[in-house]
């Protein structure tokens, strides 16, 4: 009677050791799932520049192949934060939407960048590749009316005109948000990583300083949560590809970035200007200068 118990007691546990090997193999299943899911739509976000990718590289269309994991496991968000790879950029997940009421945001979905990713695109600004594919835009034409700069890659100062346009139609209480901005061009690091800025590739604008908060600027302990800025605006942004750093735990509330990879298919492309309509937009920008 023992011998049978022992192997009774034996046959559970290879059932136990079964269920929870299932249950690993599941969850590497379903990592595997959402890795492949965030690369598709890394390539389907930048189409003039990203063929694909393979178990190892991401692969651009004039044949140049970087590695997505640089041969370095997943590392903590410090270090991510000051040398992340390809992967590591397009990790976690960016909540498009209206924020839940009372949840505060949680991860910097979008703070990761890999330079070497973003230099290829855009150009290096200290090697003065960026300011020649520099364009004026004209924020706010009818409340602020002034100009500035962002890159012309990937149609990025298009879209900030689309976006000042949605946005200098809001109602003055909502508006007085967005002006004057604090800077979209600028060739500097992130304070405390060392790596470029966004604003470096001019791909990046801050709205109005005088309604933002700067997670650096809280002292330690203090629980207070940032100011809103007004979904309305939040919205438009995100409409246009642009994610916001209000909804980063290292929260930067009047930062807004194009990365269209990092919203859904519906949140990046939904009222999407078209080639015409972006042509439309940057001529009479120029009219206005």
């Amino acid at each position: 009677m023992a011998l049978s118990f022992g192997r009774r007691r034996g046959l559970g546990l290879g059932r136990r050791l079964a269920f929870l090997a299932a249950m690993l193999a599941g969850f590497a299943d379903a990592a595997a799932a959402a890795e492949h899911a965030a690369l598709d739509a890394l390539v389907r976000a930048y189409p003039d520049f990203l063929a694909g990718y393979d178990a190892t590289d991401l692969i651009w269309r004039d044949g140049t192949r970087m590695p997505l994991a640089e041969g370095r496991p997943a590392a903590d968000l410090a270090e991510m934060l000051r040398r992340g790879s390809i992967l590591d950029q397009i990790r976690l997940p960016y909540p498009a939407g209206p924020l839940t009421a009372g949840v505060g945001p949680t991860g910097d979905p979008g703070r990761v960048r890999n330079r070497a990713f973003f230099d290829k695109m855009y150009g290096n600004c200290w090697k003065g590749e960026v300011r020649p594919r520099l364009v004026s835009v004209v924020w706010l034409p009818r409340s602020w009316g002034r100009t500035t700069e962002a890159t012309s890659v990937n149609s990025v100062a298009q879209r900030i005109a689309a976006v000042s346009a949605e946005v200098d139609a809001l109602p003055l209480a909502l508006k007085r948000y967005a002006y004057p901005p604090a800077g979209t061009y600028n060739c500097r690091t992130v304070a405390d990583t060392g790596q470029p800025s966004m604003h470096a590739w001019g791909a990046a604008i801050d709205i109005s300083r005088a309604h933002a908060d700067y997670w650096l600027d809280h002292r330690a302990g203090d629980n207070e949560r940032p100011s809103q800025i007004p979904t309305e605006i939040v919205e438009i942004f995100e409409r246009r590809g642009f994610i916001w750093g209000g909804k980063w735990s290292h929260y930067d509330t009047m930062h807004f970035e194009y990365r269209p990879e990092l919203l859904s298919d519906r949140a990046a492309t939904e009222s999407q200007p078209t080639a015409a309509e972006l042509r439309r937009i940057g001529s009479e920008s120029d009219r206005r200068r």
